[in-house]
C-alpha cells in the first residue's frame, strides 16, 4: 500500500492478505467477551458517520474523546476521520482548567466521555469556563444521548459516504494531541493521516505471521497505544481491551495474548513481584529460582551467548522461567515496551525467559516511533531504543540532541507558531529534546532529556534520568526524583515502596503506626543508605547522591506532580517538597 495515497480508515477497510489473521475487537462484559468482527466494525462506524453527518458535523471540525480503552474508541475515532473530522483525545485525568483549555483551544464541536462520572467531569468544567459543547456518552446512560442512538440513527439512513471518504487527503489533520508537558499549557501537535500511516508502515516487520492476538491495556489518548493499535488493525490482529489496569493480570491470562505493548514501570512491577515469590521459596526451589535469575541477568544478546551459555538458559527456562512466561499468558511472542527508558537488566532476564521485549524510543510529534529494536536476532540490542526506521533520518547535534526528520514528523504545534519555529530549524529536523548517540553497530541510544540535565555548582552536568533509573532498580523505590542544580552535589528525594518496605520492616521486628513513623527508624534509613550506595556505585564522584530524604506520600496526577503519561513535574515537585530540599542542602548555606 502506498503511504503516499492513504488515509486512516484505508487501513480498516482495505481487504489486503495478512497472512490468514482476521480482524476481531473485543469488550470484556459480565458474561465474557463480545466479539465485534470486521463486518460489523465497519458497518457500526458508517453507522455512526452517518448520524454525525446529520447532526451537522463537516470536514476541517474536532472531535474530543474521553474514554478509558474499548472498542467505541476505535469506532468514534475511524467514523470521524472517514469524514475529515480530527480527533481530539482527553485523558481522563485531565484538570477541569486543562480540560477546558483544550476544548476551547481546538474548538471542538462535540465530545464522546464513557461514562457517567466522566459526563460529570466534563459537564462541570464547561459549565465553570461558560463553554456549550454537546456531550455523547459511550455507556447507555437515562436522560444522556449516547452511541447507541447514534448507531440506529445512523442504520436508518442511506447516506452515500463514498463522496466524503473521497474528499479526505492523506495530508489532512487527523488528529490534534495536546502534550501535557511538564510545564506550561498543553501544546496542540499536529498529525495528519500520512503522519500516522507512514509509522504504521515503518514498524509492521515488528509483526510475525504468527502473531493474531493483543491486549489494548495502555491509554488509547497516548499516540503510542493508538499507533498500536492502528498497527493490530491494518495487520487484522485480534485487540482485546482492558479498559483499566486494575483487572490486567486476569485479562493477561484470559486472552493469552501474543502480543501487548507496555511502559517500564508495569514491567519493573511484574518483575518485583516475581522475585519476592521466589524469596518466599524454601530449599532447592529457592536455591534454583536464585539461580536462573542470576543467570539470566547475564543474558546477553542471542547472538553473543555462548553455546554453554544456552544450555544452562535452556535448563533454566523449563525449570523456572517457563512459569514466568505461563504468569503472562503461556503465548506471549512480544513486548513492545516505550513511554520511558526500560532497565537493561529487564530486557536480559526477560529476554533471558523467552520473553523479548523490544524497547522502543518516540515522541507524540513523531506518530511516535523514532527506533525500535526488534525480535530478530541482530536487530537487538540492550541499552538501547533500536535502529532508526528506516523511513526516517536521525542526527545528533554537537550538543548531543536527537534531531528527525522523516513523514511520520509534525508539521508543528496548532495556532502556536513560536513553539513551532523553536521546534525546528533552518534544515526541518525536529528536535527531540532529548540527548543520545548513534552506536558503532547503528542503534540509537538515549542519555537523557536535554531540558531536565543541569550543573552543580562545580560546574559538572548531572543527567538525573540516568541516576533515576538505576535508583529504581531497587525493589524499595516506588518513585526517585534527583535534584542538586547549582549545588555542591546531587540528591534524592525518594517516595518508598511502601508495600515492599512494610514487609521488610515486619522482618526486621520493626513496628510502626503510620508512614512517618516507618521513614524516620533508624534501621529503614540504613537500608535505604545501602540501596543509595549501591546505585551509586557505577557512577562518577560528582555524579554520586549524597543526600536523600524519604517522603510520605507518593507523587500523582491529581496533585499535579504527574503528567497523565506518569512523567515527573519536576518543578512542581521541587515546589511541593523545597523544605525537603533546603535541608538537604542547608549546611552549605
Amino acid at each position: 500500500m502506498d503511504t503516499n495515497t492513504l488515509r486512516l480508515f484505508d487501513l480498516l477497510k482495505s481487504d489486503r492478505d495478512t497472512s490468514g489473521r482476521i480482524l476481531k475487537l473485543a469488550q470484556r462484559h459480565s458474561s465474557g467477551w463480545k466479539i465485534y468482527p470486521k463486518p460489523q466494525i465497519i458497518e457500526i462506524v458508517d453507522n455512526i458517520s452517518r448520524a454525525l453527518l446529520k447532526k451537522g458535523l463537516k470536514k476541517g471540525d474536532r472531535v474530543a474523546l474521553m474514554s478509558g480503552n474499548r472498542p467505541e474508541w476505535n469506532f468514534v475515532d475511524f467514523a470521524c476521520n472517514q469524514l475529515g473530522i480530527a480527533i481530539v483525545p482527553l485523558y481522563p485525568t485531565l484538570s477541569a482548567n486543562d480540560l477546558s483549555y483544550i476544548i476551547n483551544d481546538a474548538e471542538v464541536k462535540l465530545i464522546f466521555v464513557s461514562n457517567k462520572e466522566l459526563s460529570e467531569k466534563v459537564e462541570i468544567a464547561l459549565k465553570d469556563n461558560n463553554l456549550s459543547t454537546e456531550l455523547i456518552t459511550l455507556d447507555p446512560i437515562v436522560g444522556q444521548l449516547s452511541i447507541i442512538d447514534l448507531i440506529n440513527e445512523g442504520a436508518t439512513l442511506t447516506t452515500d459516504l463514498a463522496p466524503y471518504n473521497e474528499a479526505v487527503h492523506p495530508d489532512d489533520l487527523l488528529t490534534l494531541i495536546y502534550t501535557s508537558g511538564t510545564t506550561g499549557r498543553p501544546k496542540g501537535v499536529y498529525l495528519t493521516h500520512k503522519n500516522l500511516i507512514s509509522n504504521v508502515q515503518a514498524t509492521t516487520h515488528l509483526l510475525t505471521e504468527n502473531i493474531k492476538k493483543s491486549l489494548s491495556f495502555l491509554p488509547l489518548c497516548h499516540i503510542f497505544e493508538r499507533m498500536v493499535v492502528y498497527l493490530y488493525i491494518s495487520n487484522n490482529v485480534e485487540i482485546y481491551y482492558a479498559e483499566n489496569l486494575d483487572n490486567i493480570v486476569n485479562d493477561i491470562n484470559e486472552v493469552k495474548p501474543q502480543v501487548f505493548s507496555t511502559v517500564p514501570r508495569v514491567l519493573e512491577k511484574v518483575y518485583d513481584k516475581i522475585i519476592e515469590k521466589g524469596k518466599s521459596l524454601t530449599g532447592i526451589k529457592k536455591i534454583l529460582f536464585f539461580w536462573a535469575v542470576n543467570l539470566g541477568l547475564q543474558c546477553q544478546e542471542p547472538s553473543l551467548n555462548s553455546s554453554w551459555y544456552n544450555f544452562r538458559l535452556n535448563i533454566a527456562r523449563k525449570l523456572i522461567f517457563s512459569k514466568w512466561k505461563d504468569a503472562l499468558g503461556g503465548n506471549n511472542n512480544l513486548i513492545i515496551s516505550g513511554g520511558a527508558a526500560l532497565q537493561e537488566r529487564l530486557s536480559r532476564i526477560f529476554w533471558a525467559a523467552d520473553i523479548k521485549v523490544l524497547e522502543g524510543y518516540g515522541l507524540t510529534e513523531t506518530s511516535p516511533v523514532i527506533a525500535v529494536n526488534s525480535w530478530a536476532d541482530k536487530d537487538v540490542k540492550f541499552g538501547t531504543v533500536g535502529r532508526v526506521l528506516s523511513n526516517l533520518e536521525v542526527k545528533i547535534a554537537e550538543d548531543g540532541e536527537i534531531l528527525v526528520k522523516g513523514p511520520s514528523v509534525t508539521s508543528g504545534y496548532y495556532k502556536n507558531e513560536k513553539a513551532t519555529l523553536e521546534a525546528f530549524d533552518e534544515e526541518h529536523f525536529f528536535h527531540t529534546g532529548d540527548i543520545g548517540l548513534i552506536t558503532a553497530d547503528g542503534f540509537l541510544r538515549i542519555t537523557d532529556r536535554k531540558k531536565e540535565m543541569f550543573k552543580t555548582a562545580g560546574g559538572k552536568y548531572i543527567a538525573p534520568q540516568v541516576l533515576e533509573n538505576k535508583l529504581m532498580e531497587s525493589i524499595f523505590i516506588a518513585q526517585v526524583m534527583v535534584v542538586g542544580e547549582n549545588q555542591r552535589f546531587p540528591s534524592a528525594l525518594i517516595v518508598p515502596a511502601y508495600d515492599v518496605l512494610k514487609k521488610y520492616a515486619q522482618y526486621k521486628g520493626i513496628t510502626f503506626d503510620d508512614h512517618q513513623s516507618i521513614i524516620t527508624n533508624k534501621i529503614i534509613v540504613e537500608k535505604y543508605q545501602e540501596e543509595v550506595d549501591k546505585a551509586n556505585g557505577t557512577f562518577g564522584q560528582w555524579e554520586k547522591i549524597k543526600k536523600f530524604v524519604l517522603l510520605t506520600h507518593e507523587w500523582t496526577i491529581d496533585n499535579g506532580e504527574l503528567t497523565p503519561k506518569l512523567s515527573l513535574k519536576r518543578k512542581v515537585i521541587q515546589e511541593h517538597c523545597q523544605a525537603h530540599i533546603n535541608e538537604m542542602y542547608e549546611e552549605q548555606h
